[in-house]
């Protein structure tokens, strides 16, 4: 839940907080959004405060979100206990997620296309279970059948560009479009609640002007990747249902070593971030009324200039 309270004390800060300036200004435009919560509870921050200082402020910032925006969390929220399902649960940020949901008491059960493959590298028990979803070869009725009595759904599945180096542009279609859609509709039909996907900064990069960033070039160039989850996005924001899109930057196996910066939709064409702060913002988007219909971008502010986005490391 602290998770979560930081999550909405930091959206709370977007209509007023701009993002990181696109590649090649040379220059950022402001600090992240919560910096701009610790600026209010700890004065002046600059970019260029050790990481000590940071992650002092990051705490106060953390404090300060509890405090504010607990009377605001909605009674509707979905609580610690409901039935989740994480589809893609063996990927290397879907298992994370898996993991997190299980510790925060969620009834969870891991989407997987190879049960007894996952049944070893899962730590699988009674009461967080495995099922087969495979949205590329299941039907939307088996897909249905599936869901049925989830309150929530993540998605976290994509192309994966090493297993099909041969045929990107077909996985991606086949995985991040049509068979992203197909999970969405699934969905819907089961009557869950609440749908966070799992996306990527810059899919929306043709809209504003960033097809020629590097970014945007290195990784639509995997399948045409972007191109195929951004269909799939707008289909979410159509369908009906309570969701919210996390857009994270380049993906690190490592533990987190700066702040997280949310940033609203389309601001982002460059940096990273570690794999354990996209679960623990894909799990609070479950839970925090904030991130209700919401787009969100995140990387990792580090007081340095973020690298341009490669994705290679998705």
């Amino acid at each position: 839940m602290k998770f979560g309270l930081l999550i909405h004390g930091a959206l709370a800060l977007l209509p007023a907080a701009s993002a990181f300036a696109p590649q090649g200004t040379g220059k950022t435009t402001s600090t992240s959004i919560l910096y701009s919560s610790a600026q209010s509870a700890e004065g002046p921050f600059t970019d260029d405060a050790p990481i000590l200082s940071r992650r002092k402020a990051l705490n106060t910032a953390v404090m300060a979100s509890s405090l504010a925006f607990m009377p605001l969390l909605s009674a509707n929220a979905i609580e610690s206990g409901a039935n989740i399902v994480v589809a893609g649960a063996t990927g290397q940020t879907g298992s994370k997620i898996y993991d997190k949901l299980r510790a925060q008491g969620f009834v969870t059960t891991g989407g997987v296309r190879n049960v007894a493959k996952a049944t070893k590298s899962l730590k699988v028990d009674a009461s967080t279970p495995l099922k087969h979803i495979d949205v590329v070869e299941d039907s939307l009725d088996s897909l249905t059948d599936t869901l049925k009595g989830a309150d929530g759904l993540v998605i976290a599945c994509g192309m994966n560009p090493g297993k099909n180096l041969l045929r990107m542009a077909d996985a991606a279609h086949e995985v991040d479009n049509v068979g992203t859609i197909k999970l969405i509709d699934a969905a819907k039909n089961a009557g869950v609640k609440k749908v966070v996907l799992l996306s990527s900064i810059l899919t929306n990069g043709r809209a504003w002007g960033q097809e020629e960033s590097p970014g945007f070039k290195i990784t639509n160039a995997f399948g045409n990747a972007l191109d195929e989850k951004i269909v799939a996005e707008k289909y979410l924001r159509k369908a009906g249902m309570d969701y919210t899109i996390v857009r994270p930057g380049g993906l690190q196996a490592k533990a987190p070593v700066g702040a997280l910066s949310i940033n609203k939709e389309d601001t982002l064409n460059s940096g990273e971030i570690s794999r354990d702060l996209v679960a623990d913002v894909c799990v609070a988007s479950l839970t925090d009324k904030s991130a209700s219909n919401m787009v969100l971008e995140i990387i990792e502010d580090t007081g340095t200039p973020p690298k341009v986005f490669n994705g290679l490391k998705m």
